[in-house]
């Protein structure tokens, strides 16, 4: 093949390739919206967006794996801390947007035992502890890794509040990210777990699991921050715009994710 042939060849594949790439959009999104992100995307596409290759995961290992190079172009995080981050050290084109707060819930398996009610929502960690202690069992309690997953955090934040977290700790099994905590939490040797409540409110997960809200105030407010990558395609960028649209918002509604300016009550 002629060099003149090959330059030819490398042009027609930029011009009708390129294209087809940049039509979708890849993006890395917390496992706290691993139910309600695909109705997200269903809607965005049928309104006429591009196609999205979704990652799941722990919100702090994504801010490692973009910070080490992973070719994500928008980053929906369960806290604002992970894109903050990553905005300081020039990993994200800006500090983004916060797009939902979330809650904490105590979820478990349903029909077992009382469900905790609001005034006393971690009356089953305290009856866990109590027969771990007595001897007679090694009931779980299920959570995030607080070391990478920002769930984690607000339920150790919650525990050691209620002074629980020291007399939970042989009691305690970590999920690698909150999606896992709440498998983890309806197993059979578990007493349950605190989860996301966008997790409990799942279809997927509402007819498994019993649920009460812990109190806002017993963690730091869950801000869950968004940010695009810098270069990142028009198809994340379309995306981007989209979750900050009232549509958006009426979903993750649904899902127990409260509007941006909740935590600070507005």
């Amino acid at each position: 093949m002629s060099t003149l042939l090959r330059l030819a060849l490398a042009c027609w594949l930029l011009v009708f390739a390129s294209p087809a790439i940049a039509r979708e959009a890849t993006v890395a999104v917390a496992s706290s919206l691993q139910f309600a992100f695909p109705e997200l995307v269903e809607r965005f596409r049928a309104q006429g967006g591009p196609p999205v290759r979704v990652n799941y995961g722990a919100s702090g290992n994504f801010r490692r794996q973009i910070a080490q190079g992973a070719p994500f172009e928008l980053f929906l995080s369960a806290d604002e801390q992970s894109v903050l981050a990553l905005h300081e050290a020039g990993f994200t084109e800006d500090a983004g947007a916060i797009y939902a707060v979330g809650r904490l819930a105590w979820i478990q398996r349903p029909g077992r035992r009382p469900l905790p009610d609001g005034e006393a929502p971690f009356a089953a960690v305290e009856a866990a502890i109590a027969t771990h202690r007595a001897g007679k069992g090694r009931p779980r309690v299920a959570l995030a890794n607080p070391e990478h997953a920002p769930y984690g955090i607000a339920a150790r934040q919650a525990l050691q509040r209620a002074g629980l977290w020291e007399g939970s700790a042989p009691l305690r099994v970590m999920g690698e990210n909150v999606s896992q905590a709440a498998r983890f939490a309806l197993a059979d040797e578990a007493r349950g777990g605190l989860v996301a409540y966008s997790l409990a409110l799942a279809p997927a997960l509402a007819d498994q699991a019993d649920h009460v809200l812990v109190p806002e105030s017993w963690h730091a407010p869950l801000r869950q921050r968004m940010a695009l990558m810098p270069g990142a395609g028009d198809a994340a960028r379309a995306l981007y715009e989209w979750l900050q649209g009232e549509e958006a918002g009426r979903i993750l509604a649904r899902f127990g994710f409260q509007p941006p300016g909740a935590a600070d009550g507005h």
